[in-house]
């Protein structure tokens, strides 16, 4: 059964840094196109970062771009996504999806097969 399961979210003042997990089980993630998605409350589900099965680029939202870094660890079967710099409107809950059939990035997310449950990253003073 393929699983991905988030930590690693909490809160955090602006200006701080959290790391966030995502860890697969049941399917090796190296040979996957994984992507982070956020959802702000009342906003809709949002790209942050993704990283292609295809051509192994990593791809980061203009928002995020500088601030947030995608890494992976094959051996732990599991990537992170570093954030620093948080500002209040990073606040969202925070999704890791991965598919072994997408190349593309810029795919819709509803075309992700397995997802994580999320967690919730909330950036306040």
């Amino acid at each position: 059964q393929l699983q991905l399961v988030e930590s690693g979210g909490g809160l955090v003042q602006p200006g701080g840094s959290l790391r966030l997990s995502c860890a697969a089980s049941g399917f090796s993630l190296d040979s996957y196109t994984i992507s982070w998605f956020r959802r702000a409350p009342g906003k809709e589900l949002e790209g942050v970062s993704c990283i292609s099965n295809y051509d192994d680029i990593t791809n980061y939202a203009n928002s995020v771009k500088g601030r947030f870094t995608f890494s992976r660890d094959n051996a732990k079967n599991t990537v992170y996504l570093q954030m620093n710099s948080l500002r209040p409107e990073d606040t969202a809950v925070y999704y890791c999806a991965a598919d072994a059939r997408i190349a593309d990035c810029g795919v819709a997310p509803g075309q992700f097969g397995s997802w994580g449950q999320g967690t919730q990253v909330t950036v306040s003073s």
